[in-house]
C-alpha cells in the first residue's frame, strides 16, 4: 500500500511531465525543419504571445475548475483595447485610462458572476451573449478605423522588456504566481476545488459557493482586461477585429495543461505550459511556411484533440 501510495504522489506532482515532454519534442521538431525558431528575436516572439494566452487561460482555468466557462474573453480583449485607445486619445492619463479599463472589465465579470449565481443562467449563455455584444461594442466604438496616436510611454507595455524579458512576459510570471498561490494555499483555493468537484456538497459543507464562482469570473475578466491592453500597446492602437477566437485557444490551453471540463482539477502549472505548446504551434506554422488559410484547420483540430483526451482521460479515471 505504502508503494502504491509512493507512485499516486508522483503521479500528482509530475502529472504536467508528459506535456512538459510534449512541449520539448515539438520545439526539437520546429528547430530541425527551420533553425529560425531558436533565434533571440523569434523566442521573444514566442514569449510574447505565450503572455496573451497564458492569461487568457489563467483566468478560463480558474472559471474551468469551478464548473463554469467563459466565451467571452476574445472579444473583451477587444473591447478593453480599444476601450483604453479611446480613454488615452481623448486625453485621460494613461495610468487612469489602464485603471477604467480594468475596472470595467471586472464590472463584466461581476455581471457573469451575477447571472451565473443569482439568476442560474447557465455560464455558456450569459457569456455567449457577452461576446457578441463587447466585439459589436467594439465596432461601434471604432467605426472599422484603428484608434492611433498614443502615447509613446505606453507601447512599453507590450513591446518592451525588462531585465531582458519581455514585460508581457514579466506580467504573466506576475499573475501565474498568484494564481499559483491562490489555487495552492489558501483556503479560496481549496474551496474553488470543492465547487467544481461537486457544488451541492460543498454547498451542503458551508461554502460561499457563489462567492467563489463570482471571484472566478471577476478575476477571469480582469486578466481579459490586462491582455486587451497589452495587446493595444503592442500594436500601437486599439482595433476591434483583435482577439478573434482566444476564448477558444485558451479554453484549449487550459485542457491541453490538465484541466478537466467537468470542474475541480486543473494546475496553473499545467496551464502555462498548456499556452506554450499553442504559441509555439502558431508560430511553428508561420515559420514553416504553411498556409494562413491552414492555421484555424490546425487550431481547430488541436482544440477537438484537447477535448477528445480530457474525455478519455476522466473515464479512464
Amino acid at each position: 500500500m505504502k508503494i502504491k501510495s509512493n507512485k499516486q504522489n508522483l503521479r500528482f506532482y509530475f502529472r504536467e511531465l508528459n506535456i512538459l515532454l510534449a512541449l520539448a519534442v515539438l520545439c526539437v521538431f520546429i528547430t530541425i525543419m527551420n533553425p529560425k525558431f531558436i533565434t533571440p528575436f523569434n523566442l521573444q516572439v514566442v514569449a510574447r504571445q505565450i503572455a496573451i494566452y497564458g492569461l487568457l487561460a489563467i483566468g478560463e482555468t480558474l472559471i474551468i475548475i469551478g464548473g463554469g466557462i467563459d466565451l467571452s474573453v476574445g472579444s473583451l480583449v477587444a473591447l478593453t483595447g480599444v476601450l483604453v485607445a479611446l480613454f488615452m486619445k481623448n486625453g485621460i492619463d494613461m495610468v487612469v485610462a489602464i485603471l477604467l479599463v480594468l475596472i470595467i472589465s471586472c464590472l463584466i465579470g461581476f455581471w457573469h458572476g451575477f447571472f451565473v449565481t443569482k439568476l442560474n443562467v447557465p455560464p455558456f449563455i450569459i457569456t455567449l451573449g457577452t461576446l457578441t455584444a463587447a466585439r459589436g461594442l467594439a465596432s461601434v466604438i471604432t467605426k472599422g478605423w484603428p484608434i492611433i496616436g498614443l502615447p509613446e510611454k505606453f507601447f512599453f507595455i507590450g513591446q518592451g522588456d525588462l531585465w531582458g524579458i519581455p514585460f508581457p512576459t514579466v506580467i504573466l510570471i506576475v499573475f501565474a504566481i498568484l494564481a499559483f498561490f491562490i489555487t495552492k494555499y489558501t483556503v479560496l483555493g481549496r474551496d474553488l476545488y470543492a465547487v467544481g468537484g461537486n457544488i451541492e456538497a460543498a454547498r451542503l459543507s458551508g461554502i460561499d459557493v457563489d462567492k467563489v464562482r463570482m471571484f472566478t469570473y471577476v478575476f477571469g475578466s480582469f486578466l481579459a482586461g490586462i491582455t486587451g491592453i497589452i495587446i493595444a500597446s503592442r500594436l500601437s492602437q486599439g482595433q476591434a477585429g483583435v482577439g478573434g477566437g482566444y476564448e477558444l485557444s485558451a479554453i484549449a490551453a487550459a485542457v491541453i495543461g490538465g484541466t478537466s471540463l467537468s470542474g475541480g482539477e486543473g494546475t496553473i502549472l499545467g496551464t502555462i505550459i498548456g499556452a506554450s505548446i499553442m504559441s509555439v504551434i502558431y508560430n511553428g506554422l508561420i515559420l514553416l511556411e504553411i498556409s494562413s488559410y491552414w492555421h484555424d484547420v490546425v487550431m481547430g483540430l488541436v482544440i477537438v484533440t484537447a477535448v477528445t483526451i480530457d474525455i478519455w482521460r476522466k473515464r479512464k479515471r
